[in-house]
């Protein structure tokens, strides 16, 4: 359509007398910059591997853990199959077989915990809800040599949707979430000893916090960022704000702030030691979905900003994952598949069939350099997805000889 446009406007002007060579001149101007205009406008092209299915699960979940073992195997443990139906049964992701089998059930129904791989192998499954409004005190690690789920100490504070980050010395950080029946916030802090299966207090953050992020950093720090502070949807109060825990002093202080607030976001730690932080919402949840990503550099204490992904995102927060390359692979929240690569700051798309949302599922990556997606719901919410999906990165991604 453009070239027969051109070429009508070039027989008008020769008409009027402009010359050949001048004519040859303005088309091949027109053309060139008709190009770019196509080249820039362009969609994203797509990343190098793709989504695959696997699986299936034998239990519907969403809110969910998915711990990679020492043998290579999965975890899965928890989540809810709808509102209101709580589980406890757990299963193992063989990625040699790409088939799940059943790992028992846990003490308690769990949504909303944490699942932290300790250096010994075992898993510590700490908080969550075991029925709607009611939050689970105790904790409980699963022992691979085993198979089975073990009690350990209790938490100083029953708490659902907390962070739990695994320190430098061994030892497990838990901090903010809800408790009680009305979901009061939370920002204490407490720590996990393996070795005598204990919680003990540390330094509280500065804010409440729920829907929030926690990263450890290359230098043992932990960064928290983001969250909602106050109210309830649609009046939720959400916070920009970041600190950082330092293990040595116990204590958490000022961080700086994000660009922009946000809750159900995602962050996962770079190779060269930033921070992306990734999606997340609004106060308006559904209707303030986001396409942003930042970077927080620990060398300078600041955000910056890290473009845009290619769909809009939240309830994503165990759903990114960081390939052997270096690039991220974000999963979750969306339709389709991110892969972000920290050297250009690009988001393309993955390829692969379309996952309905896939809110509050997991990402899990395996010993030979693919990925493990694993439950979450769609956008009609309930029930949750027994479905779960293979990330095949290209052989350079997956840190394999082509």
């Amino acid at each position: 359509m453009k070239n027969r446009q051109l070429l009508s406007e070039w027989r008008q002007q020769a008409r009027r007398g402009i010359t050949f060579l001048a004519l040859a001149a303005a088309i091949a101007t027109a053309a060139a910059m008709a190009l770019l205009r196509a080249s820039t406008s362009a969609p994203n092209r797509p990343a190098a591997g793709e989504i695959v299915a696997t699986g299936p699960m034998a239990t519907r979940r969403s809110g969910h853990s998915a711990t990679l073992l020492r043998n290579g195997e999965v975890l899965i443990a928890g989540g809810m199959v709808r509102n209101g139906e709580f589980v406890a049964q757990a299963e193992l992701y063989d990625p040699a077989t790409g088939t799940f089998s059943s790992a028992g059930s846990m003490m308690s129904p769990r949504v909303g915990h944490t699942a932290t791989l300790l250096r010994d192998g075992r898993v510590l499954i700490a908080g969550g809800s075991s029925r709607p409004y009611h939050d689970v005190g105790r904790a409980e690690v699963y022992d691979p040599t085993s198979g089975r789920f073990e009690t350990t100490g209790s938490l100083l504070t029953a708490r659902s949707d907390a962070e739990a980050v695994l320190l430098p010395d061994g030892k497990v950080l838990i901090t903010g979430g809800t408790a009680g029946p009305d979901s009061d916030r939370l920002a204490s802090a407490e720590i996990y000893d393996p070795a005598t299966g204990q919680f003990q207090a540390t330094g509280s953050m500065s804010l409440v916090r729920v829907s929030f992020t926690m990263c450890a950093l290359r230098d043992g720090r932990v960064l928290v960022t983001g969250g909602s502070v106050a109210g309830r949807y649609p009046n939720a109060e959400l916070t920009a704000s970041a600190e950082i825990y330092d293990p040595a002093r116990g204590r958490f202080t000022p961080a700086g702030s994000m660009m922009i607030a946000r809750h159900k976001h995602a962050a996962v730690l770079l190779a060269d030691g930033r921070v992306l932080i990734v999606g997340g919402s609004d106060r308006r949840d559904w209707r303030g979905k986001m396409d942003s990503a930042e970077l927080y550099d620990p060398a300078t204490g600041k955000f910056a900003d890290a473009g845009q992904m290619n769909e809009a995102r939240f309830k994503l927060t165990n759903a990114v994952a960081r390939m052997p390359d270096g690039k991220v692979l974000i999963a979750g929240g969306a339709a389709h598949a991110d892969i972000f690569d920290p050297a250009s700051r690009r988001f393309r798309p993955v390829a692969g069939p379309a996952m309905e949302g896939r809110y509050f599922s997991t990402a899990t990556l395996l010993q030979d350099g693919r990925v493990l997606l694993a439950g979450g719901y769609g956008e009609n919410v309930e029930p949750s997805s027994n479905e779960a999906w293979i990330y095949i990165p290209d052989a350079k991604s997956a840190g394999q000889v082509p």
